[in-house]
Formats: C-alpha cells, sequence, structure tokens
C-alpha cells in the first residue's frame, strides 16, 4: 500500500477526527491560535500604521521594524518564551511569537496602502474642509483597504502555517498530528497533517480574498452608485 493509499485511509477513519487527539480538537486549537494571534496583531499594527501614513512620518521606522520582525526565527523566540516565566500561562507564548510574526506584513501593507493614496485627493478633501480623522476615515481608508487586507491576509496564512511549529514546543493545534505521526513512525499521519494544513491555509486565504471583496467600501459605493441610476426611459414610436 503506497503512501497515499495509508493517508487516504488515515484521513477516512472515522477515530482520528474524534477525541482529544483528534483532527477536530486539534482544528479547534489552531483556529483559536490563528485568530487570537491575528486580532491581536491588527490591534497593535493597524493603528500604528495608519498614524504614520496619514502623517507620512515615521517610514522608515515601520520598514525597519518589519524587517527585524521577519529576521527573528520565530521557533527561536517561541523557545525562549516557554522558558521563561511565560511559560505557565498556557497558550500564550505560543500567541506572543505568532504576533511578533505576523505584526510585519500587517504594518508594511497598511502603512504602503496609506501613503500610495493619491495625494491630490487627500488635499481636495481638505480644501472641503475635512478634518484629519475624516480625511483618514473618509478618503485615506477606504482607498487603502485593499491594500491593508492583503497585509491582513497574508499575516493569517503565515500564522496558519507558522502555528504548526507550535506543536514542536509542545504547544496545540494541527502540528500534533504531524509530531505524533513522526513519534509513531507513521508517514501516512505526517502526510495526513501536513495536508490539513495546507488545506487550512487555502480556506483562510479564500476566506480573506472573500471578505476583501465583500467589505471593500469603494467597490460597496460604487455599486450603491450603479444601483441608484434610474433606468433610460423607453420612448414612444
Amino acid at each position: 500500500m503506497d503512501v497515499v493509499e495509508r493517508t487516504w485511509t488515515w484521513l477516512a477513519t472515522g477515530a482520528h477526527w474524534t477525541g482529544g487527539d483528534g483532527v477536530w480538537h486539534r482544528l479547534d486549537q489552531h483556529l483559536y491560535l490563528t485568530a487570537v494571534s491575528l486580532l491581536i496583531s491588527c490591534a497593535v499594527a493597524l493603528p500604528v500604521a495608519v498614524v504614520l501614513g496619514h502623517l507620512g512620518r515615521g517610514g522608515a521606522l515601520a520598514v525597519n521594524l518589519s524587517n527585524v520582525g521577519r529576521a527573528v526565527p520565530t521557533f527561536a523566540v517561541l523557545v525562549l518564551l516557554l522558558l521563561s516565566p511565560l511559560g505557565q500561562y498556557g497558550s500564550w507564548p505560543t500567541v506572543i511569537a505568532l504576533v511578533l510574526f505576523a505584526i510585519p506584513p500587517v504594518l508594511t501593507n497598511a502603512y504602503v496602502g496609506m501613503r500610495e493614496v493619491d495625494r491630490d485627493m487627500v488635499e481636495a478633501a481638505r480644501g472641503m474642509g475635512m478634518t484629519g480623522p475624516q480625511v483618514v476615515a473618509r478618503v485615506e481608508l477606504p482607498l487603502a483597504f485593499p491594500l491593508i487586507m492583503t497585509g491582513v491576509r497574508s499575516a493569517a496564512v503565515q500564522i496558519v502555517a507558522t502555528a504548526t511549529l507550535a506543536a514542536l514546543a509542545g504547544g496545540g493545534g494541527l502540528g500534533r498530528v504531524i509530531t505524533a505521526g513522526f513519534r509513531l513512525t507513521d508517514t501516512a499521519q505526517v502526510v495526513a497533517g501536513a495536508l490539513l494544513v495546507a488545506v487550512f491555509a487555502l480556506l483562510v486565504e479564500g476566506v480573506f480574498v472573500l471578505l476583501a471583496r465583500l467589505l471593500d467600501p469603494v467597490r460597496r459605493r460604487a455599486g450603491r452608485t450603479a444601483g441608484k441610476v434610474a433606468p433610460t426611459p423607453v420612448s414612444d414610436v
């Protein structure tokens, strides 16, 4: 029996999906780690990026912070946090390591998105009497939304992939399926775990692509405007 067939057999076995070590429980842990880490990353990075992008200052700081964040190995940070007093607080060392890993793409994309907004439109808004917060809310954020969502989507997918490493340090998530397969020298289980992580990452990617299309304020405004256009009356011949 080849690996593909044994992997399919492993995935089709109901006992592997239930219980404390089952796929559903590990998926629930993985989803929790991803959601909490992404929310904290956005709460930290987005306000900073929006303010710096609006003021046009601190660009070098944002880029350098992002580069430092990308250079730091997540697994090394995770191990250090687990060895520190934070290691006593359940999954929080994993969450903190994932937050540090997710902040760079959110921060960089949001900052660049704010700075790439057409300056003529910003000046026109100010000429109409809009205050700074109004310019941000009504002009800059709607136009920067696609790039902001690109950063959030990239961070989410990276978190899903990187959270798998948490299992190597004793954390939860789908990575435990893979580490258990290594421990049991079960190649089919290792491949099944990797496949589950890949499918979950693709689903997260798809969800954020859909959200970006549905929530894009410029697209929604254009749709409302088109809906209000009165039909052309048909003249009598």
